[in-house]
């Protein structure tokens, strides 16, 4: 590992260097991806780290999103003049706060604590030129080509960004966290994230870059046995909904109560709203799936 020369952990892969922030890109900070094509410098995502990099993140002639959040877009108003490439599915989202909203999907008065938020503590600032590009998409930046892999469940637009002839993909928030997948938003899916989770193994990657956590894995059994143990914490879930809705009809009120996925205690504006939105999309898999009933509009209960 080196440091760059504004003391920000770094690992370079050919062309392309990964920058760490705090804690290995832990939430609220991320990993930024910066590729230097002989003719284009290109930077993927802008987390909280881009801040802090100096100009190897300012004189970027272009950015591409994986996806649209809070976290990801932290660095835009340092690169105002480069153009901001967004998947189809997610550009609203970059280009407007109204876009962003209805890509969280919380309620209003969420929403409005959110953007005083966001605006604050993540340096948010709409993009309303932002281009969209959709699945397949490449950009040729001098000495490498940049393609893009629609891969959806974390956002609609979530998309790998791999570098080829390098073989390093950043799978952006298929972070391989303890934490496991986040499919809370509005436009978040549990369904295309278990699909993506299956396909995502079929990227011709050497390296794969993370947001957060991992930062970046260079042996491919070792990305195979974090993918599944991530991929497993949806099956967990699961279980642990189950258990959860006992041998008595439960609400989805008193199912947010006891929490699937974040800890009691854990507070954050949006934790009631994103518990509600996954603890609903896994009882939709259960009912399809024969093994909950719903036995009222807003009671569910395990079947035997």
């Amino acid at each position: 590992m080196n440091a760059s020369a504004s003391s920000v952990p770094s690992l370079d892969f050919g062309p392309v260097t990964v920058f760490f922030g705090e804690k290995n890109g832990k939430y609220p900070d991320g990993n930024q991806v910066v590729v230097r094509g002989t003719d284009t410098r290109v930077v993927f995502d802008s987390p909280p780290v881009a801040n802090r990099i100096g100009a190897a993140f300012d004189d970027a002639d272009l950015c591409i999103l994986g996806h649209v959040h809070e976290d990801h877009v932290c660095g835009l108003h340092r690169i105002a003049r480069a153009p901001v490439h967004v998947h189809e599915a997610d550009v609203l989202a970059a280009r407007s706060w109204e876009g962003l909203a209805r890509h969280y999907g919380y309620p209003q008065q969420v929403l409005d604590d959110m953007k005083i938020k966001v605006q604050r503590d993540f340096n948010w600032t709409a993009r309303p030129e932002a281009q969209a590009y959709s699945d397949g998409a490449t950009w040729d930046v001098g000495g490498a080509r940049i393609r893009a892999f629609h891969m959806p469940g974390h956002t609609s637009g979530h998309s790998v960004l791999l570098v080829e002839p390098h073989g390093v993909a950043f799978i952006g928030d298929i972070d391989l966290s303890g934490f496991g997948p986040y499919y809370g938003d509005a436009t978040s899916s549990l369904a295309q994230f278990r699909d993506t989770l299956r396909r995502v193994v079929d990227v011709p990657a050497k390296v794969w870059i993370t947001s957060h956590h991992r930062g970046a894995v260079t042996d491919r059994a070792h990305f195979l046995a974090a993918l599944s143990a991530f991929s497993a914490k949806l099956d967990e879930r699961t279980a642990k909904l189950l258990q959860m809705l006992g041998s008595e009809p439960r609400t989805l009120a008193e199912l947010v109560a006891q929490r699937l996925i974040y800890p009691p205690g854990h507070a954050e504006l949006w934790v009631d709203d994103v518990e509600a939105r996954t603890i609903g999309q896994h009882l939709d898999e259960l009912i399809a799936q024969g093994r909950v009933e719903r036995v009222a509009p807003d009671r569910f209960r395990a079947c035997c």
